[in-house]
């Protein structure tokens, strides 16, 4: 007799599940696995101590950019006090470190997430109970609030001279946090960990329901949502994945002052929000590595950078709404094209593009070195070479590089 019996092997066989596809799950996972390893990869191609504080920083803003888009491409709610929430998570940070309690370093951040979300908690009970323009001169009314109340108790705040502290309290494991590649592994590690949260919690019911009160308010009430509680909670998890991305910050530069709770840092969430992209999750990632390019590396080399931010501001507004994040598939496709179908006309029109832009960010630059310069000097190293804002040769040269771009393009342009 064989075994199993037919009638029993049949029915096993229907009561069996069918056999996974791991497929999908690998694919899933491929892109944090290429994140984990560029995170890692990072500190071996740029060793340098500077080179890790800019990396260093770019983690943090990652952090700080992510949790803002909880809020405005998530939530819907434009904040324009993002940044009390950052700050009072770097203070909570800065003074438990200064305080000696023994708080291990690994853990400040969470401890400013803890404050941070407090905070969020209590004022945003207030803001989130409307949505649109009210939400955001309310949180602009707090942020204002806030800052001012910190100038007001110089005891705990510091002042102008803001609370420093060292972040060096003690080895652990042989690990003190004072070099900067320990430093740069623990934002990375946290960059990481709440860059895999923060994605997790726009799948989770709570993340749902944020993304249909941003729809339409009246019709998520129709199903039962309570639209100030959404908003409140969407709130106070941003409010402590911003806190932790602020004592990151604390514990990096070893110093918070009350500049980091003005309405200027959280200006800058918004901006370089928007120039990543709100509308994708990678765009607020993309438009934390340009803040710190922008806020950091570009305003050492030149001083008209608040210039260019606005001006790119404007540009991404008028034909790129959804900022860098969507146009990454469009220049995908047409590098793609321009491989397979080279054409001398798309390099010559890019050419003059480059020309075109190239002479009017030296028109630029000579004009800034003419007016920020003392009396009897403007001088200029560019490339080695030093340019004298005050001589009629550069601003020739200048006019002339960018007349040549213009002319050509529209040349190409009525060729069509």
């Amino acid at each position: 007799m064989a075994w199993p019996p037919p009638e029993l092997a049949a029915r096993l066989a229907a009561r069996a599940r069918p056999v996974e596809s791991f497929a999908p799950h690998v694919n899933a996972a491929l892109p944090w696995l290429a994140y984990a390893l560029l995170l890692a990869l990072l500190p071996l191609v740029f060793p340098g101590g500077y080179a890790l504080n800019l990396l260093a920083q770019m983690g943090i803003a990652v952090i700080a950019c992510l949790s803002y888009n909880i809020l405005l491409g998530q939530g819907g709610m434009l904040s324009f006090g993002h940044a009390v929430y950052t700050g009072l998570g770097a203070y909570a940070a800065i003074h438990l470190l200064a305080a000696g309690w023994g708080v291990p370093v690994s853990l400040l951040p969470l401890a400013g997430g803890a404050a941070a979300l407090a905070a969020a908690a209590a004022l945003g009970w207030v803001c989130a109970r409307h949505g649109g323009g009210v939400f955001a001169m309310m949180t602009l009314g707090m942020g204002e609030m806030v800052a001012a109340i910190a100038l007001m108790f110089p005891a705990v705040f510091g002042g102008e001279a803001g609370v420093p502290a060292d972040r060096v309290t003690g080895e652990v494991w042989g690990i003190s946090f004072g070099p900067p590649a320990q430093m740069y592994a623990l934002a990375a590690a946290y960059a990481f960990a709440c860059t895999a949260l923060m994605y997790a919690f726009t799948h989770t019911p709570l993340g749902r329901l944020l993304s249909a009160v941003r729809d339409s308010a009246e019709r998520a009430e129709f199903i039962g949502c309570n639209p100030h509680r959404v908003r409140w909670l969407g709130f106070c998890v941003a409010g402590f994945f911003a806190g932790v991305a602020g004592a990151l910050a604390a514990l990096l530069f070893e110093i918070v002052t009350p500049e980091s709770l003005g309405a200027q840092r959280s200006g800058a969430y918004l901006l370089f929000v928007f120039l990543g992209g709100a509308g994708a999750f990678t765009g607020p990632m993309l438009g934390g590595v340009l803040m710190v390019l922008a806020t950091v590396w570009l305003s050492e080399i030149t001083p008209a950078w608040t210039l260019y931010m606005g001006l790119t501001f404007l540009l991404m507004v008028m034909y790129a709404p959804g900022g860098l994040a969507s146009l990454l598939p469009g220049m995908r496709r047409g590098l793609a094209g321009a491989l397979r179908r080279p054409q001398a006309r798309h390099a010559a029109l890019a050419l003059a593009w480059a020309a075109l832009l190239a002479g009017l960010i030296a028109l630029v630059e000579l004009l800034y070195r003419l007016q920020l310069a003392p009396a009897g000097q403007g001088g200029w190293a560019l490339a080695g070479i030093s340019v004298n804002a005050r001589q009629p040769l550069p601003w020739l040269l200048a006019a002339a590089v960018a007349a040549a771009g213009g002319a050509a393009i529209a040349v190409m342009r009525r060729g069509k």
